[in-house]
């Protein structure tokens, strides 16, 4: 694939408001123009259903768009998410199972305004004032309900706050175990890529001998380059991408107002969107007419 039917900065990981963002898909489109990002990737938690708005407002724009999601998977109780670029978004097998993550957090959410509402002022309806028709409603609506309710200053004081899994109101969600999630993204044409795998720091990232049975599976990459991976994280992970030949990408994480995170503030090199492209089978980059 020539680059040059893409132009840079390259922006692999934002969201919209169908999951988590607080912008619409064309609103997202229109923010990355403004912050001067030639290719952005939309991937919302669990769901393609920002993809055709996102893809009338990029040709509109004048941007590529890479039609992506991030995928929920989990290893135990600790969730490990799984960026998926380009795949097929009809795929039975990848619908079914978004399909399931989508209920079971929904199903987790009411459990958990439940839970709050014992304690503190909030309503299910809070939550849905937050959110938008259609959207995988999850834990950032509930933050932005406490919020609106004055319970928290930000979503991510709310997150540190009554929503940390130590005040015990949040529950894990269902998600297949990583392995399952590399294999349906693959089956579907799609390229899978770990998203910010090094939050936690060194000694949290994904052991060595399951991320090779990961790259052994299919997965093309880790998202190295991105605001929360700790220092340390970074610098293994680097090791461990070389070691297993996996690409290294870097992503801003877009939510609009939902997280500080701004487009662009790390971004993906030409050559490895090339590669993506070059892997995929499922569907093709949005390019500007």
């Amino acid at each position: 694939m020539n680059s040059r039917r893409f132009r840079g900065p390259i922006d692999l990981h934002a969201h919209s408001s169908v999951s988590d963002g607080t912008e619409t898909p064309s609103q997202l489109v229109r923010a990355a123009l403004e912050a001067g990002i030639g290719t952005v990737a939309l991937t919302d938690h669990d769901s393609t259903a920002g993809w055709v708005e996102a893809a009338s407002a990029a040709k509109q724009a004048g941007i590529t768009l890479i039609p992506g999601m991030e995928l929920s998977t989990r290893v135990q109780y600790a969730s490990v998410h799984m960026l998926a670029y380009l795949f097929d978004p009809g795929n039975a097998a990848l619908v079914a199972e978004t399909a399931r993550i989508r209920q079971a957090r929904l199903t987790r959410a009411e459990e958990i305004v439940q839970h709050i509402g014992r304690d503190f002022a909030l309503s299910w309806d809070d939550v849905l004032a937050q959110s938008t028709e259609g959207a995988t409603i999850g834990r950032p609506h509930i933050a932005d309900a406490l919020v609106a309710r004055g319970h928290a200053p930000t979503r991510s004081e709310a997150f540190a706050g009554i929503l940390h899994w130590k005040r015990g109101y949040a529950k894990p969600h269902y998600a297949p175990d990583p392995l399952t999630g590399v294999r349906l993204v693959r089956e579907a044409g799609g390229v899978p890529v770990l998203a910010h795998p090094g939050t936690r720091g060194a000694e949290h990232v994904v052991p060595e001998a399951e991320l090779k049975r990961l790259a052994d599976a299919g997965l093309f990459g880790l998202e190295i380059d991105h605001r929360e991976n700790l220092p340390d994280a970074k610098k293994r992970l680097h090791a461990l991408a070389d070691k297993f030949g996996l690409a290294v990408t870097g992503s801003s994480d877009y939510h609009g107002d939902g997280k500080p995170n701004r487009l662009g503030e790390n971004t993906t090199a030409p050559e490895v969107l090339e590669r993506i492209i070059a892997e995929s089978t499922g569907s093709e980059p949005v390019y500007p007419d």
